[in-house]
């Protein structure tokens, strides 16, 4: 006895045995970003009215570099598990859907290596 539906059956669709590893990475990204955010608020606060040598200077210690490179790496994975279930969830047509994960993708790609070339271009210069 299958607890698929008629439908399920014919189409040959059912778990992809996926779900629970998306579910765990955006609570262990999450969680990783707690205490990153506090860091990198507290850290930019602290800096608020600093000049721009400062602020280089400060970007360029080995600890905050990586520490700030783990935000951005961290952060956009995150951005892209959470918004694959938004398209999986609400884009309806198989056709968007696999553009816009596609789009995804890149988009997260493009912009995290950006931010990680910013930031070590940074690093290296002082």
């Amino acid at each position: 006895m299958s607890l698929r539906t008629a439908l399920g059956r014919v189409r040959g669709l059912g778990s992809a045995k996926d779900g629970t590893h998306h579910w765990w990475m955006q609570r262990v990204t999450a969680v990783a970003l707690i205490p990153l955010t506090v860091w990198i608020v507290a850290s930019l606060v602290a800096l608020v009215g600093a000049d721009y040598e400062t602020v280089r200077t400060w970007m360029a210690m080995p600890l905050v570099a990586i520490l700030f490179i783990l935000f951005l790496a961290t952060g956009l994975y995150h951005l892209r598990l959470g918004i694959q279930v938004v398209i999986e969830d609400y884009v309806h047509s198989e056709g968007v859907k696999i553009v816009s994960m596609m789009a995804l993708t890149f988009a997260c790609v493009l912009v995290a290596a950006a931010s990680i070339f910013a930031v070590l271009k940074i690093a290296f210069q002082g």
